[in-house]
């Protein structure tokens, strides 16, 4: 068996998709379905059995054999601001899984985030370039902290993952905390019309940077680590190139226009036809908004992963045939 945590999210129901593609079936999904429009994302999988987030701590040493876990869900809202409700979601929780699989020898795959950089401007792998902005951060680095004390005693392979920008199919439960891609496409099927941040943080309208990250390209990793047991650490997972949300609009634009039988247009053309509009930056994320992010994977490639990554414009496109597929 293996034991797939947000499952019915994002990116746990992508993974428990490529993990069905692999033949794998003997699944435990564990989610929490209060937000139950997420059960959609769980229709088309093959799963062994379903179990609530909250029940599965006390069921763990009932369970039979397991192969691995891939631990994915988590409070991934990087506004909240309840500390308790974050820690006890992202780093209480996530320390009796470890222990768990440590104790029973088991693989141990689990989500970080780049959020743990903050606004250090570097995005390496160690303690000097973290500086998160928010309680999220805050949460995901402490218990990176946590596995890097036990990496060295570890009875099984513990890898940890520092998602950049993940967008791609699957994600419009998310509301706000959805990928900037997934709001591109919304606003463009109903306004024609897609907005960004103005200029803000000594960066010119549209122009902060992101490295934005397909969640097929992310799946890919997760199960490459389940591949390569010999593999322990944390890791970034990024693409390794930054693209500015002026080129991800105009990604989303283009790729749109494109199901329209319309040519591609300049990122000038779009500005000046007002096909992108740019709004104020909010108060509420001042002093909390990662400006640039570019992962650096060389940490990746050293420990012998080749994947290679889609740039934006593809991987943008691949997204957008998804959320196109159901349109006559």
């Amino acid at each position: 068996m293996i034991i797939v945590t947000g499952a019915a999210g994002f990116i746990g129901s992508q993974l428990v998709k490529a993990l069905n593609q692999r033949g794998e079936t003997e699944i435990l999904a564990v989610d929490n379905l209060s937000q139950g429009d997420k059960f959609r994302n769980l229709i088309s999988l093959d799963i062994a059995d379903y179990m609530d987030k909250s029940a599965l701590p006390d069921q763990l040493r009932q369970l039979g054999k397991v192969e691995a876990v891939f631990h994915q869900g988590a409070c991934s809202d990087t506004t909240a601001s309840d500390g308790r409700y974050i820690l006890q979601n992202n780093y209480t929780y996530s320390t009796v899984l470890l222990n768990f699989c440590q104790d029973r020898k088991i693989p141990f795959v689990y989500a970080s985030s780049a959020a743990t950089y903050g606004d250090s401007g570097a995005f390496k792998e160690k303690a000097s370039d973290e500086a998160p902005l928010n309680l999220y951060g805050y949460s995901k680095l402490l218990f990176d902290r946590i596995v890097r004390r036990r990496l060295s005693t570890a009875t099984a392979p513990i890898a940890g993952l520092r998602y950049f920008n993940v967008y791609g199919p699957g994600e419009a439960h998310k509301g706000r905390m959805a990928s900037v891609a997934y709001h591109h496409v919304q606003q463009w099927k109903s306004q024609k019309q897609v907005r960004l941040f103005g200029s803000y943080d000594g960066w010119d309208a549209g122009e902060q940077q992101r490295d934005f990250i397909a969640v097929q390209d992310v799946v890919a990793i997760n199960c490459w680590m389940l591949d390569h047991p010999e593999v322990s650490g944390i890791f970034n997972l990024g693409t390794g190139k930054s693209a500015s949300f002026n080129q991800l609009a105009q990604a989303v634009i283009n790729a749109c226009r494109r199901k329209d039988q319309l040519p591609d247009l300049s990122l000038q053309s779009m500005q000046s036809e007002g096909l992108i509009r740019y709004v104020d930056f909010p108060e509420d994320l001042k002093g909390k908004y990662q400006s640039f992010t570019q992962a650096d994977i060389s940490k990746l490639r050293d420990a012998g992963c080749e994947h290679r990554f889609m740039p934006v414009n593809e991987g943008v496109e691949v997204y957008v045939d998804s959320l196109f597929v159901s349109r006559p």
